[in-house]
């Protein structure tokens, strides 16, 4: 039974040749990876691309995973390098856009108003985001976005720990002076 499986076990079963273990696989992370990438790209189809050449590398390179690290580590660690590759390869700003694997936010009690201001708020943070370094926007995805620690974003992004929050606290300063600019803050 392919619902209860370990990554491990996955891999294993996807590494003799069953399809539907690496589906499961691909299925039990595609959100993560997706609004990852959604976060770097700001486009929905640009996401979409991206997530498919993560996925399509992590298939290529599984024979390589050697179960020294969590798998979502080395997911990831292979999402951030493509991920690098495509900022570096088309210097684009970022735009966000809502996408079906986004929760939505808010009750629809809420007046129109309210929903005005928080899209405006959305957009002046996704603007901030945007000017950030390739470097600082990448630890504040991880940090805030994917939940993970610092040792963990040293792990995926190859600096240490300590450059990881020397990262963060200078993106949190740059954010902020922007917001409080924008009067969001």
């Amino acid at each position: 039974m392919l619902f209860n499986d370990t990554d491990q076990q996955l891999i294993d079963k996807a590494l003799d040749g069953s399809e539907r273990a690496w589906v499961k696989l691909v299925r039990r992370y595609e959100k993560k990876v997706y609004n990852y990438c959604l976060r770097l790209s700001g486009s929905n189809n640009e996401a979409m691309d991206l997530m498919q050449e993560v996925f399509l590398a992590v298939y290529r390179n599984l024979p390589n995973f050697r179960g020294q690290s969590k798998f979502l580590t080395w997911l990831f660690r292979i999402a951030s390098n493509k991920s690098t590759d495509w900022l570096r390869s088309r210097h684009r700003i970022p735009t966000h856009q809502a996408s079906e694997y986004e929760p939505e936010h808010g009750s629809t009690q809420q007046s129109p108003m309210h929903h005005v201001q928080q899209a405006q708020s959305n957009s002046s943070i996704m603007q901030s985001l945007s000017q950030l370094s390739d470097e600082q926007r990448l630890v504040v995805e991880l940090k805030f976005f994917q939940h993970f620690t610092f040792d963990e974003i040293a792990m995926q992004t190859g600096i240490s720990s300590n450059t990881a929050k020397t990262r963060l606290y200078a993106a949190l300063k740059k954010l902020k002076g922007q917001l409080e600019v924008q009067n969001v803050m």
